[in-house]
């Protein structure tokens, strides 16, 4: 779960000149904006409220276990432990299979990615791992060496290297950038002499030269909306922890954790390997979906999730890197054997080891009738042209047909409604569904608003669980169909960065189904579906 594609969105890269930024700006907007309606609360959320009001008053729902396939949940959070999945079959702490599923003490999920030795935190990139795997078979070859069966291998080698070095180099060079930028800061906070100066503080300084003045401004305008803490801890040192990351674990061929499991990760066939660790090392992100999906609704504490009748099930298989294939594939068997009827599923990656082992476990998952939701992911590429793993694509053929890919939206309905790091995609990407600023559920009962299609997808998985625990009786592929049928249609033509050059594109060529997911107007059409 690298986390410039999870929930961590930087604008921009200041210059050790500090001459230039494309700031990160917070933007005021109404609480629980996701589940607001555009017409009455003038804010494009889903409408969750709404049909809660109007459609569901009176009704009864049968609980429906949904599935957070993520780097971890905080089970013991003040607004989402009564929520969260109990295994019955298992006595906590006996250290025994009571349940005989092959899972010691599995009493609230399972993770893949740790054993008796602890749990991993750190991972390496997918990317970096196949350079490492090719670099002994390659690194020292040429052309002229190759055997004819290998020049397909060796090519892929040579393009995968390029990009390993190029992101490398990038992410070194951004580390001096936001190091940098870290100390002028500091610098600047010491000559005010308070540790956490008010918007008015940096108003009155008076700067000593061009590089003060300039940094002034930028933070002045940072603090419209927000206070120097919160813009200093979450963008400028998660800024320098995301890319020293990258440079010490993400991006460096040395690195390897996955002793701490003890599994051979060459063997697909392995499922019984891990710990009953849910929470992890880090369990922001995973907490976070967690919330969105299905905090305790109007308990007059932190927020409303989208599902009122959901349990949630932890199952940690993404680590501050890459997910490993197999546990991709391990977590989702784990979910479908456990009773999930939705999977969300906030991370992804442009490079895969072995898809055919996820293929399988999508598969099998689709015979389940569970429902897949998977972020598209937050590099404003279009996946029409760019590759993104997990996807619904088997590579035998055929499309998985529970399977819904979500791209974020913000809440004004104008030339923003995309959020500027989506990626879409007219034939990749189903659906758009609220992903800036959403405030949700972070570990030690604490809240926080986070961007990213990470946040866009368990809007969808709760609003799938919503639908399904009201109407039973709806299969996966229907579920699916109806949320993509019942989108509010956006007819704006948004601008969208593609490479040097701004384009405007209708929404309508972003996704399969033109529009933003809809609480209300999926819940109306599952009252009518098939009767």
């Amino acid at each position: 779960m690298n986390k410039k594609k999870a929930s961590f969105c930087y604008r921009g890269i200041l210059s050790l000149s500090l001459l230039a930024i494309v700031p990160f700006v917070s933007v005021a907007q109404k609480p629980n904006w996701q589940n607001l309606d555009l017409k009455t609360d003038t804010t494009f959320g889903i409408s969750t409220e709404k049909a809660y009001n109007e459609l569901l008053k009176g009704k009864k729902s049968k609980p429906v276990i949904v599935a957070v396939l993520d780097g971890g949940v905080d089970i013991n959070h003040e607004d989402l432990k009564s929520v969260i999945w109990l295994n019955k079959k298992e006595k906590a702490g006996n250290k025994k299979d009571d349940d005989g599923n092959g899972y010691i003490d599995d009493v609230h999920g399972w993770s893949f990615l740790g054993s008796d030795k602890g749990s991993i935190n750190y991972e390496t990139l997918e990317l970096t791992r196949l350079v490492r795997r090719d670099n002994a078979k390659f690194a020292n070859l040429d052309l002229a060496a190759i055997k004819p069966a290998d020049l397909a291998a060796f090519e892929a080698y040579q393009k995968n290297k390029a990009e390993f070095e190029k992101e490398l180099a990038e992410a070194k060079d951004n580390l001096v950038r936001y190091s940098g930028l870290k100390m002028a800061i500091d610098e600047l906070v010491k000559k005010i002499g308070k540790e956490n100066p008010t918007l008015a503080d940096f108003q009155n300084f008076v700067p000593a030269n061009d590089m003060e003045k300039n940094l002034q401004r930028i933070l002045v305008q940072q603090l419209q909306d927000t206070n120097f803490k919160d813009f200093y801890a979450e963008q400028i040192v998660d800024g320098v922890d995301h890319f020293k990351t990258q440079v010490e674990y993400n991006l460096n061929l040395d690195f390897d954790p996955r002793s701490i499991v003890g599994d051979d990760p060459n063997d697909v066939k392995d499922r019984f390997y891990g710990n009953n660790d849910v929470a992890g090392p880090d369990a922001l992100h995973g907490s976070h979906v967690a919330g969105i999906i299905g905090a305790v609704r109007n308990n007059k504490i932190g927020i409303n999730g989208v599902a009122d009748n959901v349990v949630i099930l932890p199952v940690r298989n993404t680590p501050n890197g890459d997910e490993r294939d197999k546990d991709v594939a391990n977590g989702i068997r784990y979910a479908v054997d456990n009773g999930a009827k939705v999977i969300n599923m906030s991370f992804g990656k442009g490079y895969s080891w072995d898809k055919k082992v996820v293929d399988d476990a999508v598969k099998y998952a689709v015979s389940k009738d569970v429902l897949l939701v998977h972020a598209a992911g937050n590099d404003n590429k279009n996946l029409d042209d760019a590759q993104n793993f997990p996807n619904p694509e088997y590579q035998d053929g055929g499309i998985a047909a529970s399977w819904i890919t979500v791209g974020a939206s913000g809440w004004k309905n104008d030339e923003t409604i995309k959020a500027d790091f989506s990626n879409y995609g007219k034939t990749k990407v189903d659906v758009f569904a609220p992903g800036v600023n959403i405030n949700s559920t972070t570990p030690n009962s604490k809240y926080q608003k986070l961007n990213g299609t990470s946040m866009a997808a368990p809007v969808v998985a709760g609003l799938a669980g919503l639908i399904r625990s009201y109407y039973p009786k709806l299969s996966a592929s229907e579920v699916k169909d109806i949320i993509m049928k019942s989108v509010v249609k956006v007819d704006q033509v948004v601008k969208v960065e593609q490479g040097d050059v701004v384009k405007e594109i209708p929404f309508a060529d972003l996704c399969i189904s033109g529009g933003v997911v809809n609480a209300y107007n999926a819940l109306k059409l599952a009252a009518e579906y098939k009767k």
